[in-house]
């Protein structure tokens, strides 16, 4: 074959390469009229392969009552406190594996994986609701109060907020109850996204929800990625200038301050999320005209110094659709922008 590619003007070098032999190996062939290499069936091991004997003996050992619960970096280290030593961890892992012995070796229940909260999308207010607890701190050290908050993950308006002394499936749901009627939702058209504490979960707050009609959709454990929204006006809230930097004295203190500063939030804070509208008007549909305002703005004071501008004006259509814990590869979407 390396002949016939040859004798129709292909190089040795690159024919050779087609089927996987070295060039210098057909040489060797051709010179020495060895057409049998012995190359071509060479059986190679490792010289520091274990022998069937030594294999068999660390899975024996393995499978000691001694040693059976345990796994292999665990039986390593015992073994070389005895002065014994059979093999790496990574030989014992291997080891187990080809015999199909590497399973949960422990009485408890081996971890389950945990799926992904299913994607949420909201193309309007009133449809993705997310919400979450954090702590404000007091004058008595351990001591804390808490500020329930729920946010529009669309317009990034925050919807309802109460602060308490205490962490509570009932509070929760009194909370959300009084956002349904101010906002007056209809069964089925919002789904409330939180973490996975147990306030979230309980059975008041779960049972609220099924009676108003607001489906419920709960983070993995431990992972705060599940939830970035609310996650990220919690660092808004905790870093604005006007964040006290003594605790609060009494609840009453501690209200007045969240007051305040939803207020500003809503009313006031240019969001970077919903092109710098505030959560307000983003909520009422006003953004749309505010929006158009600016571009028509923009477009005015090109055309007076065209001179000063590159290329284009600043993109200024609103944001369409927003997405929370997207599939990946999902096109225009972003868990979370900065707040």
């Amino acid at each position: 074959m390396i002949n016939e590619a040859q004798a129709t003007g292909a190089r040795q070098s690159q024919a050779c390469k087609i089927i996987g032999l070295n060039s210098k190996t057909i040489q060797r062939w051709k010179y020495n009229d060895n057409t049998h290499d012995k190359w071509l069936n060479a059986q190679r091991a490792p010289k520091n392969k274990l022998t069937d004997l030594e294999r068999q003996h660390i899975i024996n050992v393995a499978n000691e009552a001694t040693y059976a619960n345990l796994p292999p970096n665990q039986i390593v280290p015992i073994l070389a406190d005895k002065g014994i030593y059979l093999g790496s961890e990574s030989t014992f892992y291997r080891i187990l594996k080809a015999h199909k012995l590497l399973n949960h070796r422990q009485r408890s229940k081996p971890c389950q994986k945990v799926k992904k909260p299913k994607a949420l999308v909201a193309t309007g207010p009133n449809q993705v609701y997310t919400w979450d607890i954090t702590y404000l701190p007091t004058t008595v050290k351990g001591l804390f109060f808490y500020l329930y908050m729920v946010m529009d993950v669309f317009s990034r308006k925050v919807v309802g907020w109460q602060v308490h002394d205490n962490e509570s499936s009932a509070l929760a749901a009194d909370l959300m109850t009084d956002i349904c009627k101010r906002e007056d939702i209809k069964r089925g058209q919002v789904v409330l996204h939180s973490d996975n504490g147990s306030p979230m979960k309980g059975a008041t707050m779960l049972a609220t929800l099924q009676e108003l009609g607001v489906m419920p959709s709960l983070s993995r454990p431990s992972v705060s990625n599940d939830n970035p929204y609310s996650e990220s006006l919690f660092r808004t809230l905790k870093y604005r200038p006007e964040y006290p930097e003594k605790a609060f004295e009494n609840i009453a203190s501690s209200r007045r301050w969240v007051s305040d500063f939803v207020c500003w939030y809503n009313n006031e804070h240019r969001h970077s999320g919903i092109k710098f509208v505030t959560p307000a008007q983003r909520h009422t549909g006003r953004d749309i005209e505010i929006l158009a305002q600016r571009t028509r703005l923009y477009h005015a004071a090109k055309a007076r110094h065209p001179e000063r501008w590159r290329g284009n004006i600043k993109n200024l259509e609103p944001v369409g659709s927003v997405y929370l814990n997207p599939e990946k590869g999902k096109a225009n979407s972003k868990e979370v922008e900065a707040a």
